[in-house]
């Protein structure tokens, strides 16, 4: 069964990015050309907006209380970047078509090849995508899941908790902290909010799943095209016992030249889309961890903590995958000029001046950032695990 909605998700026109797209397109973020459709989704798209809204206002309302407002916190702003990734992502919908049809395009000219190396490389980038993507959903999805069900776990499990709950000292739990027009201390008007949360809680987690998974492949598919023009590059000239001719040489040359172009071109018109969003990321990030794990130390029950661990892990997970590939194609971007030495170029003094061009085009570093002041990487990534841990030291104290 799961190998055949599997399948279902796969595109022949869409090779590389068939459940990205489809992922896309489910979830609203690809707008449909039918009007009526379009605008249900525009609805469901300001109903969580709002919905995003309410958990703000439910801050005035908890402030009192230290860990409602921390659990508050932690969920509100990440609800707030997944808010920003989509209402970008809709303004910005012609510049992240334009990306899409690139990555498409470009995936279905190199698979044109006969290369066997080529091909094999082509294919891993596929494996290695899906395997990104499903794992992602399903990381998700189990955290979706256990926020959705939390409520129902420590009712079940925490017998101080109902019978605190029966006594009237304690509320019941919330799926997610969030302001509602009526009482939620009633049963009716619980069960209405919690239905209302569920909502925004799956139809959020589809934001984040379809935004996310969409960018890692094309930070994917950047690192695959310089792999293979590297590889291309190598064989400009053919080989020692198999040169090719002068006019076959001077296309390959044009051939590496525009693609490379292309590359620069549209891994900056990615950069642009992203690389706000990821700014604000890396501070929500930061607070979401520190404070995700104070709530670990400080809960009692095993069965918090491991339902914040596994939050946490989701959090690590989200903003690990963002940096690691962006720093893997920022090195392969590097790497890139040694392409034409590992080429004949020793015996082929007529083609030194087009060598010059394409090894200055070659020059240019292809890597994405995180606003103005921080590129996505490795490095990067460490440096918000300790501000995270700093900001964590800091609220312990805090509270002693």
């Amino acid at each position: 069964m799961v190998k055949h909605i599997l399948e279902k998700l796969e595109n022949p026109k869409r090779p590389l990015l068939g459940p990205n797209v489809k992922a896309l397109q489910f979830w609203g973020l690809l707008l449909p050309k039918n009007t009526v459709l379009k605008y249900i989704y525009i609805f469901l798209h300001i109903s969580i907006i709002f919905f995003t809204a309410t958990e703000y206002v439910d801050i005035w309302f908890i402030k009192s209380d230290f860990t409602l407002l921390l659990e508050n916190l932690k969920i509100t702003m990440l609800a707030s970047v997944s808010v920003i990734k989509v209402t970008t992502f809709l303004i910005w919908q012609k510049k992240w078509r334009m990306i899409i049809e690139y990555v498409t395009k470009s995936d279905l000219d190199q698979r044109k090849t006969n290369d066997e190396t080529n091909i094999t490389i082509i294919n891993s980038i596929k494996t290695y995508s899906r395997k990104i993507t499903y794992l992602y959903w399903s990381l998700m999805y189990t955290t979706v899941a256990i926020v959705m069900m939390q409520p129902i776990f420590k009712y079940v499990l925490s017998q101080s908790y109902r019978e605190n709950v029966k006594s009237g000292q304690e509320s019941y739990i919330q799926v997610v902290s969030s302001w509602v027009p009526f009482d939620k201390s009633t049963i009716p008007g619980y069960l209405a909010a919690c239905a209302f949360q569920s909502y925004a809680a799956i139809y959020g987690g589809g934001w984040i799943t379809s935004f996310d998974t969409n960018a890692i492949v094309t930070m994917v598919f950047f690192r695959g095209e310089l792999q293979l023009l590297r590889r291309d590059t190598a064989i400009i000239f053919g080989n020692e016992t198999c040169p090719v001719s002068f006019e076959e040489a001077r296309k390959r040359f044009k051939e590496c030249h525009r693609r490379h172009v292309n590359l620069v071109k549209y891994s900056r018109l990615f950069d642009s889309c992203l690389s706000p969003i990821m700014l604000f990321y890396m501070f929500v990030c930061s607070v979401m961890l520190c404070v995700t794990a104070y709530q670990i130390t400080s809960e009692t029950s095993v069965t918090q903590k491991v339902l914040q661990v596994e939050y946490l892990v989701f959090g690590v997970s989200q903003l690990f995958m963002y940096c690691w590939h962006s720093n893997d194609v920022m090195h392969i971007s590097r790497d890139l000029i040694n392409g034409p030495f590992e080429s004949t170029w020793w015996c082929k003094t007529v083609h030194r001046k087009d060598l010059a061009i394409l090894m200055t085009q070659y020059r240019k570093e292809i890597v994405f950032s995180a606003g103005p002041f921080m590129k996505l990487t490795v490095p990067t990534f460490i440096s918000i695990l300790k501000g995270a841990y700093s900001y964590y030291t800091l609220l312990t104290q805090s509270q002693m």
